[in-house]
C-alpha cells in the first residue's frame, strides 16, 4: 500500500510539473494562465444578487435589473429546462466598461477563417483578450502574415458550466430586453455545446435567447420589452439573410478563379462595395426600430463576414423547427439538441435532414 501511495504521488508530482511547464513555457500555456487568472478576479468580486437586491444601498434601477436577472434565470430553467448550476446568482462589478476584445480572422482571398484551439470546446473562430494591448498586438501580427481582422468587445461570455459565471457590470449596462436575451442566451451554452462547432453553437444560443426572451418578458405581460426582444430576432433574421447571400456571392467569385490570386481579391472588394450599397439603401431602412438613425455605410471584408455569421446561421432553420413543435421553445430545443449529438460534425445537415422529412425546404442561411 505505502509503495503503491509514493508511485502515485510521484505519478501526480510529474503531471503537475508538466502542466506547470505548459502554463509557463508555451503561448496557450501562458494565455491560459492568463485566462485563468482574470477568471480568478472576476470570481473574487463576486456578490450575491439576492443581497444587492434587499441592500438600500442599491439604487431603484440597478435594484430593478438585478431582479431581472434573477426573474429571467428562473424563468430559463423551470419554463426551458437550462441548466443554471449558480451561474447569474452573484453579481461582479469590472475595473473597466470592457470585459473582453474578441478577437477574429480571415485569408483575404478565400472564405475560411482563422481558428484557434482550445481544451474542451476544441476550434474556435476566435479568441478573447482580457489585456486591449495584447488584443491590438495580436491583431497587428494577424494583419502583417496577410489576414483580414475584426476585433470587438464583448460585455459577456460562459464558461460552460465550470464556474458558477456571475453577472458582470458590462452585461448590466444592457437594455432589458437584451439582459434577458444574454442570460438566456448564456445559460444555452451552459446545457449544451458541440465540442468544434462554433456557429452552431452561438446560433443555437442566438436562437434560444431571443425566443426566450419573449416568452419571458410575454408571461410577465410586459409587451414593451416582448416587442424589444420580437424586434432584436427580426433584426438578427435580416442581418442573417444578408450575410449569406454575400457569402454566396464571395464564394461563387473564389470557385470561379482557382488559381489567381489577384482575381479573386478583385472580385471581392467589386463584392463588398456593391454590398455596402445593399445594406445602405435597401437593407438598413427595413430593419425594425432602426427608426430615423442616420445609416451608417459599412466596412466589410472577409473578417467580418465570417464573425458576423457565427451568430446568424440557419436561423430560419430553427424558427422553422419550433413551428413544427408547435412553438414549444422547450421541445424545439430538446429536438434541436438530439439532432445535434446524433451528428456531431454536421448538426446543421442533422437538423435540414429532418426539416426535409417533414416538408420542410432548408432555409437560405447555412453554413
Amino acid at each position: 500500500m505505502r509503495r503503491a501511495a509514493r508511485v502515485l504521488a510521484r505519478l501526480l508530482l510529474v503531471v503537475l510539473l508538466l502542466a506547470i511547464v505548459f502554463l509557463a513555457l508555451t503561448p496557450m500555456g501562458r494565455y491560459i494562465a492568463r485566462a485563468a487568472w482574470e477568471e480568478g478576479r472576476i470570481l473574487a468580486r463576486r456578490e450575491p444578487i439576492e443581497k444587492l437586491v434587499n441592500s438600500a444601498d442599491t439604487d431603484p434601477l440597478t435594484r430593478a435589473k438585478l431582479q431581472l436577472v434573477l426573474d429571467a434565470r428562473t424563468f430559463a430553467v423551470d419554463s426551458l429546462g437550462l441548466k443554471a448550476g449558480e451561474s447569474f446568482t452573484t453579481f461582479s462589478q469590472l475595473r473597466t466598461d470592457t470585459l473582453v476584445l474578441v478577437l477574429a480572422g480571415a485569408y483575404r482571398d478565400e472564405l475560411k477563417p482563422a481558428t484557434w484551439w482550445f481544451p474542451i470546446v476544441g476550434r474556435v473562430p476566435y479568441k478573447g483578450f482580457f489585456d486591449p494591448a495584447d488584443a491590438e498586438r495580436a491583431a497587428k501580427e494577424m494583419e502583417s502574415r496577410g489576414f483580414d481582422v475584426y476585433l470587438r468587445p464583448a460585455s459577456a461570455f460562459s464558461t460552460l458550466g465550470w464556474f458558477n459565471d456571475p453577472l458582470l457590470s458590462t452585461t448590466l449596462a444592457l437594455d432589458s430586453a437584451s439582459l434577458a436575451n444574454t442570460v438566456i442566451h448564456e445559460l444555452t451554452h451552459n446545457t449544451f455545446y458541440a465540442p468544434g462547432q462554433a456557429i452552431f453553437n452561438e446560433s443555437f444560443a442566438n436562437f434560444v435567447g431571443a425566443h426566450g426572451a419573449m416568452s419571458f418578458f410575454r408571461t410577465r405581460g410586459d409587451s414593451v420589452n416582448e416587442r424589444a426582444a420580437e424586434e432584436d430576432w427580426a433584426r438578427d433574421r435580416i442581418m442573417g439573410h444578408f450575410w449569406e447571400t454575400l457569402y454566396r456571392s464571395l464564394d461563387s467569385a473564389f470557385s470561379a478563379h482557382p488559381d489567381d490570386r489577384s482575381a479573386r481579391l478583385a472580385a471581392a472588394e467589386a463584392i463588398y462595395d456593391h454590398a455596402a450599397d445593399v445594406y445602405t439603401d435597401s437593407v438598413a431602412p427595413t430593419l425594425p426600430g432602426y427608426g430615423t438613425r442616420p445609416i451608417v455605410r459599412p466596412e466589410l471584408d472577409n473578417a467580418i463576414l465570417l464573425a458576423r455569421r457565427v451568430y446568424r446561421t440557419g436561423l430560419e432553420d430553427f424558427d422553422a423547427v419550433l413551428q413544427i413543435e408547435d412553438n414549444d421553445l422547450r421541445r424545439a430545443m430538446a429536438r434541436i439538441i438530439e439532432l445535434a449529438k446524433s451528428r456531431p460534425d454536421d448538426p446543421y445537415g442533422a437538423m435540414r435532414e429532418w426539416l426535409a422529412l417533414r416538408g420542410q425546404a432548408p432555409g437560405v442561411e447555412g453554413p
